[in-house]
């Protein structure tokens, strides 16, 4: 005979008897194990696994103002770039007592300040969001948060309260330097999404060929709204080819594309690097295993996440950092794609 299902929610009263200590005490162990001993926490666990307990989080904020969750905004969980930050707070996050609370913006205003609202409204101990283009609702939302915040994946000179991240355009100002310096004159952008960071990485490669005395030429910009992929890549270096068949270098704005330039310019039988130099942005593990090895803008993206949450956990604990804003920098990987054009 089937058990009839349990009416109401388990009660912290039902789980400090099952326990044998006091509901203070339960309640002080779920909210910081460290405080309680070893045994007695590990019969709190026992009778919490028994009796299917869930604590009422929306209670919990409200008798304290705050829960022990952290709310994590990002654009994308299918992107690598944003795989390597979570990692980094995950790590960040493992034995201490906050917990994460996830959320996707799928790249959409509108869905990053409904999510920020319906986190705020929980009491998060403390929020991160992704990048420093948020809209003034959103801003202002995040300006009156009554929990710390730290922008990260990007550096700006006006950060709501904390940044850890780096130059989106100086990094891509490092990689088109680099090409150039490699000699190549003819380098073109390649770039998808137009998103706000992709928008100053174009600007960082006008910044460089300016620098370098190459000058713009519209027909070296190939661009797209749409979502980057590696057979984009190769679509967007084909619609370049068919402009400026003399294109002797690319600058990709992320290494989906470049990797999808690399394999293009492999089918067209044209030469990487001595004919075309190929940098990419972010340096994902694929770039140096590719055939040539692929040459890109190394960021620090688990790092990103681990110093978010350092910066978060220590302003809720009341030891604010006295940086505001770190700034991680980024490196120019340089491998095989870019050693040259053919002398």
């Amino acid at each position: 005979m089937r058990k009839a299902r349990r009416s109401g929610r388990v009660t912290l009263a039902e789980v400090a008897r099952e326990a044998d200590v006091s509901a203070i005490t339960v309640s002080r162990a779920l909210r910081d194990p460290e405080q309680v001993s070893k045994a007695t926490m590990e019969r709190i666990d026992a009778a919490v696994r028994k009796l299917g307990y869930a604590p009422d989080m929306a209670a919990r904020a409200l008798a304290s103002r705050h829960t022990n969750v952290i709310g994590v905004l990002i654009p994308s969980v299918t992107n690598n770039v944003f795989s390597d930050v979570l990692r980094g707070i995950y790590d960040a996050l493992d034995g201490t007592r906050y917990h994460l609370q996830l959320g996707n913006t799928r790249y959409s205003v509108l869905e990053e300040e409904n999510l920020l609202r319906i986190f705020l409204s929980q009491r998060p101990a403390g929020l991160i969001v992704s990048g420093i283009d948020q809209s003034p609702a959103t801003r202002a939302i995040l300006e009156n948060a009554n929990c710390p915040v730290v922008q990260i994946m990007e550096t700006g000179p006006d950060p709501v309260d904390m940044m850890v991240g780096f130059s989106h355009r100086e990094g891509a100002k490092a990689a088109v330097a680099h090409l150039a310096e490699a000699g190549y004159r003819r380098i073109a952008f390649l770039g998808a999404r137009m998103d706000p960071r992709t928008q100053r990485r174009l600007q960082g490669y006008q910044d460089a060929l300016k620098q370098y005395g190459l000058g713009e030429d519209a027909d070296l910009i190939v661009t797209t709204p749409r979502s980057s992929s590696v057979t984009l890549g190769g679509w967007l270096f084909g619609e370049l080819v068919s402009r400026r068949p003399d294109v002797d270098a690319v600058f990709c704005n992320n290494d989906d594309i470049a990797l999808g330039v690399l394999f293009e310019a492999q089918r067209r039988n044209i030469a990487v690097p001595h004919a075309l130099g190929v940098c990419g942005f972010n340096d994902l593990e694929m770039m140096a295993s590719a055939c040539p090895s692929l040459t890109s803008l190394r960021t620090h993206r688990e790092r990103m996440g681990r110093e978010g949450i350092d910066m978060l956990i220590r302003a809720i604990e009341d030891d604010r950092p006295e940086e505001r804003v770190v700034d991680l920098g980024f490196e120019v990987m340089r491998r095989e794609s870019s050693t040259g054009p053919a002398r």
